[in-house]
């Protein structure tokens, strides 16, 4: 068969256009493609609910493919063993209670499983904005290009309403500092804001991540 270049232009245009338009009114729209906004929509699409995931950068995965200092491997324990055996991701034991896992083949296998679930992850789309209705609560993304904000240039941007917001961007938080920065939102912390990072306590920090993922403004 003899390949035309036009057809796989439409072919492309025209399904990634079909997606991009269904994503437009969805039940919960999740900022960032790490292992964190990954893993919540895997869960979310596997129970029925429509679930779309932004990722600024070309590659998901966030800092996850890095390892440890560029050392490709992570290391979870028991509880965490658990969850990467359902996603079929490969561990070995090192000590009692610590597991070593490749950390690209964790990445590839929970975004595959959040793909086929019936999740849709968009990438090189970066979220500007917060859409808001009465009492300020969330109700949508407000989108652009990433290779617009790269390139300095001016572009409106466009909006995707969502039922619920998840802000999956790391230590940025930068969800959460929007709603701050640009509503005067006072979050669901001690502070009332976001609190930032803490010095190096893994126990600790584990345990505070449980603690604080939870609705820490209206629709968010």
């Amino acid at each position: 068969m003899q390949l035309d270049e036009v057809t796989i232009s439409k072919a492309i245009t025209e399904s990634f256009m079909k997606d991009f338009l269904e994503a437009m009114d969805v039940d919960v729209a999740i900022g960032g493609a790490g292992p964190a906004g990954m893993t919540a929509a895997y869960y979310l699409a596997r129970e029925g609910v429509k679930t779309v995931v932004f990722e600024r950068q070309l590659r998901v995965g966030g800092g996850m493919p890095g390892g440890g200092m560029m050392f490709n491997r992570i290391v979870v324990q028991e509880e965490g063993k658990k969850l990467l055996d359902e996603f079929g991701i490969r561990t070995r034991e090192y000590e009692k209670g610590y597991y070593i896992a490749d950390s690209l083949e964790a990445v590839s296998d929970i975004c595959s499983k959040a793909i086929k679930a019936g999740a849709k992850i968009f990438n090189l789309i970066s979220i500007e904005d917060v859409m808001v209705r009465e009492a300020d609560r969330l109700t949508g993304l407000v989108l652009n290009w990433s290779a617009a904000s790269l390139a300095g240039l001016h572009v409106d941007p466009l909006s995707i309403r969502a039922k619920v917001v998840i802000d999956a961007t790391g230590h940025a938080s930068e969800i959460c500092h929007i709603v701050v920065n640009k509503l005067g939102g006072k979050l669901r912390t001690k502070a009332g804001r976001v609190v930032g990072e803490k010095p190096m306590w893994a126990e600790k920090g584990e345990k505070a991540i449980v603690e604080n993922t939870k609705e820490v403004y209206p629709g968010l």
